[in-house]
């Protein structure tokens, strides 16, 4: 259809909403256009004139990725030597082709190329992915106007600012769109904003008036305009601007605006001309460049490396100094010292008369020999484990989502051990929390209540108080499983009211008008399929489809609308029989979050008027009759208990309507519609108010905001490991609030803090034509509210009752300047759940590094769509949902899982098993590099600080390749201190993470102290008790060679053995990389021994002729492993038992407490039941408290009226 001939559809539907149209006039901020922020000029239609060019707009390629190819080698060797080892070790890979070196330079150099390649390979292939996802969309394409009316298909990389497009259903818009027109005659289209602001139901998007003949390919062939509109920003919610077509300008709104990854749906094909493109959408200005992240430990591990230079430059200064006095003094009087060194024939490095000199020399070697203190496969092993464990994340089949056949994905390795440190979780809501579905469960109608579903919150609930549900009882279960109906939006089962059983109820005059309300007050459109004939609906909210679908399932089918009419199919009483009724549609009373109802005009088939009427429980029943309301008590108990259910209710009721008081109300109704004043909207609700009382009761629906399975199990599980939760939604406030009730960060009881932009003086200030003053007052009313919520905060801050912090967008806006920013999150940290509404995606990234900052915790950031992106960047950990909403979320994310339910186990679970294995990791890397370092720091000692390593070079260079390092890896791999089960009973054991207990300052120095101790005693034992030892046969004393391996066969002895003693959780590779590592250093002595002397040098037979038929040599080696390791294990068998750690603990429990100690057992139970504020076991103690009181505690809103 080259032409693109227009589809008539069986629906017509637009907001009458506006029934006709009407030239809008310049006002409110459109006279800025032209001024500073309001110069950008698109030629439409015309993208390649001269002018357009002149004006140098950017392209609609995009980038995601970290590096580019010219980029990548400065970059990454930034982010390889910010590490402060990888630098110190280049120097000395420098220094070690001088005579200074006490080793080659192989043995420094090549270890350093390997470290840094390895790591830059990780980041290559990790940036390729990125890069893969940017190819995939920017070759995407869309229809574009190539001149003469032709349009073809282009790249999305390659469209031009004015150029116009062609987007067809379901397509996403490649770039920010001006809307021309559509396949409806009144230019409107429906739009899936989903991956820009969280929500599922459609926007509506209408073209100016004076585009709307623009509906045919041809039509642009002599199309030409000119755009003016504000700059490139990040705000979703607005634009200004105007469209000049021949001598006229007519006002562009954000209605006329079509945002990049936003969908269209339910609209054939749109004609659009690209206003902002690439970097310049809004989506994009919303987004951050990705971050380098890295986690907290390995920001310690700097600073311990710091501290180990420090001491190296001291311990070399103390040689060097040592060395130049003893050097002077070589030459005393014409007599030689120390005259086997012949100082009367040396080169500068031992000259006696320029000693001075040689101290600086040595200070430079000693600087290289002591080098070992500082672990250089410290960071390529924590490389290697942080992959090992990342696999693990990947195949955990308890993370596997069966139904999307998605296993959890740990895209990048750096920030494992952050998942054991998490202090606050920030979470989107639609896709995160929730489905992105509602099902109608329950309803009320005439005081009686239906519906026998069971909700997430209410098995929670019901699993805490250990008692059956009903559904359960009775064995009915397995009747309501198989009666569970496959109708999505749709899950209501009673046998009462469902197949027509409902004229046989007492009132089935009011269950007619209870459904028949349902069907008719909505905005939804319904669509047939061609092929089964099936009814689906395209609706506004979520909740608004799953009362046309109850609706239809229970016998009022909604099938067709009109500009003037709805018609329905519906279950006739007196025949029995189905029938088509028609209603016609006179008015529309649209719902707002100010009015929290929603009201239709239609007069029936008999002639008579009806106002049909649905909203929020807080604002109708104070709308209704006084008279023929006999069950209103019954109704509020009802959506009460669905409430505390995590139901979303709404109240329906009717009225009739005589001609005189409709005819009075539509006069004014219309008058206020045409009006052009910034008092329009205030005069239009005053009108609605009028028409909306006296109101007759039918009931009250009960939907749910499908949370995704186990998430207020989850909640409350994180909530007792002592996690805080914040919800940043899109979302409006009401639905927001909801979602809070259903996953239990809200529950009845619970003080709310509100923060909202409807303060009377701001609504005043907004009237004026003044924008800086109407800014300054909205501002002004928000500190003033934050300021009231904190003083109210401090003074209940000795009262056990829980706050939650409730803000909306705008007033977010203002709380997060620099001069409210600090009083916010003194507020929002004081309260036990926070959640900010209407948030952009700039300012769900600017609340995340706010948190982040200020509290100095671990941030994590779970979201699923394109406007999670900036949040997920930020925090410290970015999770991504990766669900049905697109990629663009889990291409940012460092970890991907399928549902939110799965955070329990990747943060309680493998965060605190990676926390603590890399935390021993690292204390145990450092422990066995001390150990090793100061013998050789003693040995220089011993021998005059003379620059004499202790060892053989192969021996120095392998220390940390093969003889120790596999047991470290296996530790950061395989050591479990307690098993999952026992993670996850005992959730409190996580704030060993979070309170950074396995890695403070305190257990670090301990650990130091503990390698020099071994240090200590390997030295002085030796050299004690072998340097007056005959070793050889021909009664030879103990040389420099024996000494060394002895020394070092101690050393490989104790760090192997010290291993031993601190793992948890014994595997067989654990045993093979310990043993083996010992057996190994025999074996390459032997071997090694055997060589050319030449090439084996000082350890030239020394084991097979020396060392091992000397009985003195494996006395000393148990003698000196015992010593080394009998401090810690002193200190820990006192510390086991007079301040045992958490875990240690619940290793207890497991081993033996059960049995031998049940009070003590209970005990360390107890301790880790935390009394959390938020969570379904905090809704279950306090419906407890309710129960005990004889007046239930009314819950406390502190808002602005």
């Amino acid at each position: 259809m080259a032409g693109g001939g227009k589809k008539k559809r069986r629906h017509l539907f637009k907001r009458v909403h506006d029934s006709s149209f009407r030239q809008e006039s310049f006002q409110d901020e459109h006279f800025l256009i032209g001024g500073p922020g309001f110069s950008r000029i698109v030629f439409c239609n015309d993208p390649d004139c001269p002018d357009a060019a002149s004006l140098g707009y950017g392209g609609n390629y995009i980038r995601s990725t970290k590096y580019t190819l010219a980029s990548f080698l400065p970059k990454s060797m930034f982010e390889q030597f910010r590490r402060v080892a990888n630098v110190y070790f280049l120097i000395c890979g420098l220094l070690s082709f001088t005579p200074l070196s006490p080793y080659s330079a192989a043995s420094t150099v090549v270890p350093l190329v390997v470290v840094i390649g390895i790591t830059m390979g990780k980041e290559i292939i990790e940036d390729w992915r990125r890069k893969k996802q940017d190819i995939e969309v920017n070759n995407r394409k869309v229809k574009v106007h190539k001149g003469d009316g032709v349009f073809d298909y282009t790249k999305w990389r390659d469209l031009k600012v004015g150029a116009v497009v062609k987007v067809e259903k379901d397509e996403f818009f490649p770039a920010d769109l001006l809307l021309l027109s559509s396949t409806y005659d009144d230019g409107i289209c429906y739009v899936e904003t989903m991956n820009l602001d969280g929500e599922t139901n459609l926007k509506l998007k209408q073209a100016l008036q004076v585009t709307l003949n623009l509906t045919e390919e041809s039509s642009f062939k002599d199309f030409k305009a000119i755009a003016r509109c504000e700059d490139p920003n990040a705000n979703l919610y607005s634009f200004i601007g105007s469209l000049n077509i021949g001598q006229e300008n007519y006002p562009l709104t954000p209605q006329q605006l079509l945002l990049r990854d936003s969908k269209l749906r339910n609209t054939e094909y749109v004609y659009g001309v690209v206003i902002f493109t690439g970097h310049d959408t809004k989506v994009i200005q919303n987004s951050t460049a990705p971050p380098s992240k890295r986690s907290k430990i390995e920001r310690r591990v700097d600073k311990i490396v710091y501290l180990l230079f420090a001491g190296l430059v001291l311990l070399s200064v103390i040689g060097s100094v040592f060395f130049g006095i003893w050097t002077s003094y070589d030459i005393e009087g014409g007599a030689m010292t120390r005259w086997y060194l012949r100082p009367d024939d040396t080169t500068i490095y031992y000259n006696p008369k320029k000693a001075g000199i040689a101290a600086i020399l040595h200070f430079l070697t000693a600087l290289m020999l002591y080098s070992y203190f500082i672990p250089i496969s410290l960071y390529v092993s924590i490389e290697i484990v942080k992959v090992l464990q990342s696999v693990f994340i990947n195949q955990d089949q308890e993370m596997y989502h069966e139904e999307t056949d998605q296993p959890a994905r740990a895209r990048t390795s750096n920030l494992n051990e952050e998942l054991g440190q998490v202090d606050t979780i920030l979470s989107d809501k639609t896709g995160t929390l929730t489905c992105n579905s509602m099902e109608f469960i329950k309803c009320s109608v005439a005081g009686i209540a239906y519906g026998r579903g069971v909700t997430e919150v209410e098995r929670a609930i019901a699993r805490r108080k250990d008692t059956p549900l009903e559904e359960e009882k009775g064995g009915e279960v397995e009747d309501l499983t198989e009666a569970k109906s496959s109708v999505k939006g749709y899950n209501f089962i009673d046998e009462r009211i469902t197949d027509g059983n409902w004229v046989n109820e007492a009132r089935p005059d009011l269950i007619q008008k209870f459904l028949r309300l349902l069907a008719i007050c909505h905005t939804a459109i319904p669509e047939v399929d061609e092929e089964t004939g099936r009814i689906s609906y395209e609706a506004e909210s979520p909740d608004e489809a799953a009362f046309v679908i109850a609706a239809r399932e229970l016998g009022f089918q909604f099938f067709e609308r009109t500009q003037t009419s709805i018609s329905l199919h519906e279950l006739d009483t007196l025949t029995g029989k189905t029938v088509e009724r028609t209603y016609k549609l006179l008015n529309v009373l649209e719902f707002s979050s100010t009015r929290k109802r929603m009201s239709v005009i239609v007069r029936n088939d008999e002639g008579k008027l009806l106002l049909l009427t649905k909203g929020a429980d807080s604002v109708m029943f104070v709308r209704l009759s006084r008279d023929r309301n006999e069950f209103v008590e019954q109704t509020k108990e009802h959506v009460n208990e669905y409430a505390d259910g995590g139901l979303r209710t709404m109240v329906l009721a009717y009225r009739e309507l005589n001609d005189d008081e409709y005819s009075e109300f539509n006069e004014a109704f219309t008058a206020a519609k045409n009006m052009v004043t910034g008092e329009r909207d205030e005069l239009i609700e005053d009108v609605e108010e009028k028409i909306e009382r006296d109101l007759i009761l039918l009931g009250a629906t009960a939907v749910e905001d499908k949370l995704q399975t186990g998430v207020p199990d989850c909640i409350d599980k994180l909530a007792q490991a002592g996690i805080k939760l914040w919800v940043l939604t899109g979302d409006k406030m009401e639905t927001a609030i909801n979602i809070g009730f259903a996953c239990s960060l809200l529950r009845q009881g619970m003080k709310q803090i509100i923060i909202n932009s409807e303060a009377p003086e701001a609504k005043a200030m907004e009237k004026t034509e003044d924008k800086s003053a109407t800014d300054a007052a909205a501002k002004a009313s928000v500190l003033h509210q934050i300021a009231e919520a904190k003083a109210f905060l401090d003074e209940s801050s000795e009262s056990p009752e829980a706050l939650a912090l409730i803000i909306d967008g705008k007033s977010l806006a203002y709380a997060l300047e620099d001069d409210a920013k600090n009083m916010f999150l003194d507020l929002a940290i004081g309260c036990a759940s926070v959640i900010c509404c209407r948030s952009s995606p700039k300012q769900k990234a600017l609340v995340t590094r706010l948190v982040k900052v200020r509290t100095g915790g671990t941030t994590l950031a779970i979201g699923d769509g394109a406007n999670d992106v900036g949040m997920l960047q930020e925090a410290d950990i970015g999770i991504g949902i990766s669900g049905y909403e697109g990629m663009q979320a889990v291409m940012s994310s460092d970890i991907a899982v399928a549902q939110f339910r799965f955070l329990e186990r990747l943060l309680l679970v493998h965060g605190h098993w990676c926390y603590r294995r890399i935390s021993s990791m690292i204390c145990y890397f450092f422990y066995k590099n001390l150990a090793f370092g100061f013998t050789l720091f003693y040995f220089e000692a011993y021998a005059s600080f003379s620059g004499q390593a202790a060892y053989n070079d192969w021996y120095l260079s392998l220390y940390n390749v093969f003889f120790t390092s596999l047991p470290v890896i296996a530790l950061g791999v395989f050591d479990q201190d307690v098993s999952a089960k026992l993670c996850l009973r005992f959730p409190l054991l996580y704030q060993e993470g979070v309170q950074n207990v396995l890695f403070s300052w305190s257990r670090i120095l301990g650990w130091a102290f503990n390698g020099v101790v071994a240090a200590t005693c390997v030295f002085f034992f030796c050299v004690r008790a072998l340097e007056t030892q005959a070793f050889r046969k021909g009664g030879e004393v103990v040389g420099f060679q024996v000494l060394g391996a002895t020394m070092y066969t101690c050393v490989i002895w104790v760090v192997n053995c010290q291993m031993a003693l601190s793992i948890n959780y014994f595997t067989y590779i654990q045993h093979l990389f310990i043993w083996g590592g010992v057996i190994f250093w025999y074996i390459f002595l032997l071997a090694y021994g055997a060589m050319d002397p030449d090439v084996s040098t000082t350890a030239y037979m020394v084991f097979v002729e020396a060392c091992a038929p000397a009985v003195m040599f494996w006395f000393v080696t148990a003698f000196v492993l015992v010593s080394s390791l009998l401090p810690y294990f002193i200190y820990s068998a006192i510390q086991m038992r007079f301040c045992p750690m958490y875990h240690q603990m619940i290793q207890w429990i497991r081993n033996d407490g059960q049995s031998d100690d049940p009070e003590y057992c209970k005990m360390v139970r107890q301790r880790s039941l935390r009394p959390n504020t938020v969570g379904f076991s905090a809704r279950f103690r306090q419906s407890m408290r309710f129960e005990e009181n004889s007046e239930p505690t009314l819950q406390f809103e502190r808002t602005e009226e």
